[in-house]
């Protein structure tokens, strides 16, 4: 059992980090099983040595946040502990904190130390694959950082694609104008740019042609300079529509790529472009692939559990799987016979 003592000097921030009748800190004790009693400015932290060091650095990672005028509620009392438990070094933890995406409307924190890596890829890298499922962020911060780097000037447009493969990328045949036919397979991206930026910020950049959403195959020819592309749903491509999206790559462009390579609807028999990708390109420079989990996931805490509960489910249906097609191939063998 260890025990630490530290003191935080401004009474407002410490009672903003607290929070209304200390609801952070007991959800801070509850995340990290640990005791916390606070008496006038100082804090002290019973429990587990590692546990103990996790609490404190988050409690200071969320008076860091107070002190900037940001709100400290439930969600970002549970990202700072997630921060804390996703790595080993201090430095590392108060690091991965400070990484915030600013947009006119709000701040965007990562939301756990594999949340924050991703950014960290994603700033540094020009072509990145966001991989994991639904849930994670994956899309979403890549939006968002699209977005706070075109408010600072650092890319001129933004272009959001994924592939429509329900339709089979056969758009010609569905009824209406381009916008007509694609929205419905565009909408999650729609739904990402309307939060972060407001609908009338959004209309107001579509019109400029600053902001594009188009199916992948409205790509080929192109040549996207001075941008930040974002493929989304790329599990659904086949290996030829990854080559070609991925040579579309200008000057000064920053390309994201997103997918879940367990949730694919290709055809039966068609190989994953993003699979292919993985495999081609993972041991090339300027190139990172960033994997997130259900630990991520930071949607309704149910969804978590959903996600969690089909992993398991899958990994024990693969074995049993495989005995079925032996059995079976064993019977055909003794029938032929």
């Amino acid at each position: 059992m260890a025990e630490l003592s530290f003191e935080l000097f401004n009474n407002q921030l410490l009672k903003v980090v607290v929070g209304v009748n200390d609801e952070n800190m007991r959800l801070v004790e509850k995340m990290l099983n640990v005791e916390i009693l606070s008496f006038g400015n100082q804090i002290t932290i019973k429990g587990a040595a590692n546990d103990v060091e996790n609490a404190k650095t988050a409690i200071n990672i969320l008076y860091e946040k107070a002190s900037k005028g940001h709100v400290v509620g439930e969600q970002e009392v549970k990202a700072a502990v997630r921060i804390c438990g996703g790595v080993e070094s201090a430095d590392e933890k108060q690091s991965l904190s400070e990484i915030v995406l600013k947009t006119k409307k709000r701040y965007i924190y990562p939301r756990s130390a594999t949340q924050a890596k991703y950014i960290t890829e994603m700033m540094q890298n020009e072509l990145v694959f966001g991989l994991g499922p639904a849930g994670t962020g994956k899309t979403y911060l890549a939006v968002a950082l699209a977005v706070s780097m075109m408010l600072e000037g650092a890319v001129d447009k933004i272009i959001l694609s994924r592939p429509a493969v329900e339709a089979g990328e056969n758009l010609g045949f569905l009824p209406g104008d381009l916008k007509e036919k694609v929205d419905p397979y565009l909408r999650p991206l729609y739904d990402a740019l309307y939060q972060i930026m407001g609908a009338e910020s959004f209309q107001k950049n579509m019109e400029k042609g600053l902001i594009e959403v188009a199916p992948l195959a409205y790509m080929r020819g192109r040549t996207l300079d001075n941008a930040f592309i974002i493929l989304d749903e790329a599990q659904n491509t086949t290996p030829a529509q990854m080559k070609m999206f991925l040579t579309r790559i200008g000057f000064g462009s920053k390309v994201i790529v997103t997918g879940d390579a367990s949730q694919k609807d290709l055809p039966s028999g068609t190989r994953s472009g993003l699979d292919v990708a993985m495999q081609v390109l993972k041991k090339v420079d300027g190139i990172s692939f960033c994997e997130l989990t259900s630990k991520d996931v930071v949607r309704h805490p149910l969804v978590q559990k959903i996600v969690q509960a089909y992993d398991e489910y899958e990994k024990k249906a693969k074995p049993e799987n495989h005995s079925g097609r032996a059995k079976s191939t064993t019977r055909k063998r003794r029938e032929n016979k």
